[in-house]
């Protein structure tokens, strides 16, 4: 793992450095641009319009030259990363945002299909430890981010840092020993896994709105309705991000570990962790509101955190062509797009607390899928 992983695992990492440090770059950089709350939301509605298409292209052009679409997307998302501080206004802003989720969209597609190439070939698990990397980045990079605003660097120089670092990441590919393999035909077989890519995507995908919920969330959550200090708030999200990134550690220290009992952990624990933060402890209980809430996202986390990378090598080791691995992969991806007017829609309707508990009904299919039989 650590001659052909390491460069994958890298590379993983330098994806997370950015997108841990974006969120504490929104700030300034909607007062760089001038822009509106409005104006920032539509513009950031660019970054999943750009990666689905890429993200299917990918998965289509990829095939058997894994390695080398790997290094392409990762260079040209660090540039677009990069390019992205130099924008003046919100409509550039959004056309760069285009660029950057069509280049992150393609990089998380590549790097799946070539994590299961490898994985193939060297018969050594490496989707936990690969897809550990990136949570592990975003803890490091959002306070990191915010400490050098604090001292003074400003937008363009921080991202131009975050370009170079996934652009350094992109170059220990070349020590990837992936050669050309064979690039299959469409066929009947290929067009069939199609079915099961809905149904894999698909269970993933309720993991991933719980995560990204969590994200966008959590802070607000603790800030607003637990009375808890800006400081203790902002823990939330690295809470869930630190037993998401153990939960994948012990799957990966647990090589006979299949994925139906993952599939009833995440159901359960997923699902429970969830409605526990949401809930808080209920009324009365003012003093343990946010230890229970954060609790309850550290269960979500530990228990949903092993079950993508799972689904991934399994779709990976069924299907050589890549095609079942680049379909999860796009339909997953979908949960990025549900998450945030999902939540909003139960929230105006339910409030927060409520809204983040009723994600718990995602786990039902989870739970589905690890009861009914194959």
């Amino acid at each position: 793992m650590k001659y052909r992983g390491l460069p994958l695992i890298l590379v993983c990492a330098a994806w997370g450095m950015f997108w841990g440090a974006w969120s504490a770059l929104l700030p300034a950089l909607k007062d760089q641009l001038g822009a509106s709350a409005v104006d920032l939301g539509l513009a950031l509605t660019a970054v999943p319009v750009g990666a689905i298409p890429a993200m299917a292209m990918t998965g289509r052009l990829a095939r058997g030259r894994e390695r080398d679409t790997l290094l392409l997307a990762c260079a040209a998302f660090g540039l677009s990363a990069a390019a992205i501080g130099w924008t003046s206004s919100p409509v550039t802003f959004g056309a760069a945002l285009l660029v950057l989720g069509a280049a992150s969209g393609a990089l998380d597609v590549a790097l799946n299909l070539t994590t299961g190439r490898v994985e193939r070939e060297s018969g050594r698990r490496l989707f936990q430890p690969v897809h550990a990397a990136f949570p592990v980045a975003v803890i490091v990079a959002a306070p990191a981010t915010g400490l050098a605003r604090q001292l003074g660097l400003g937008t363009t120089a921080v991202l131009a840092v975050l370009g170079a670092l996934v652009l350094a990441a992109s170059a220990a590919l070349l020590r990837l020993p992936l050669g050309r393999g064979a690039v299959p035909g469409d066929g009947p077989g290929e067009r069939r896994h199609w079915g099961a890519a809905a149904l894999l995507g698909g269970l993933a995908a309720c993991a991933l709105i719980i995560e990204n919920a969590v994200e966008q969330w959590s802070v607000l959550l603790l800030e607003e309705h637990r009375a808890a200090s800006a400081l203790v708030a902002s823990a939330a999200p690295a809470v869930y991000m630190g037993a998401l990134t153990a939960g994948r550690l012990v799957a990966q220290a647990l090589p006979g570990l299949r994925l139906r009992p993952l599939y009833l952990v995440a159901g359960l624990g997923g699902g429970a962790g969830i409605a526990l933060a949401g809930w808080g402890g209920g009324a009365g209980a003012d003093a343990w509101a946010v230890p229970i809430s954060l609790a309850g996202f550290a269960l979500a986390g530990l228990a949903l955190g092993p079950l993508v990378p799972a689904v991934l090598s399994r779709a990976a080791a069924g299907d050589p062509s890549g095609a079942l691995v680049s379909g999860v992969s796009v339909v997953s991806y979908t949960a990025f797009v549900i998450s945030p007017p999902l939540v909003a829609a139960l929230a105006a309707g339910l409030g927060l607390p409520a809204a983040l508990s009723a994600l718990g009904l995602l786990a039902l299919p989870l739970l589905a899928r690890a009861l009914l039989p194959r």
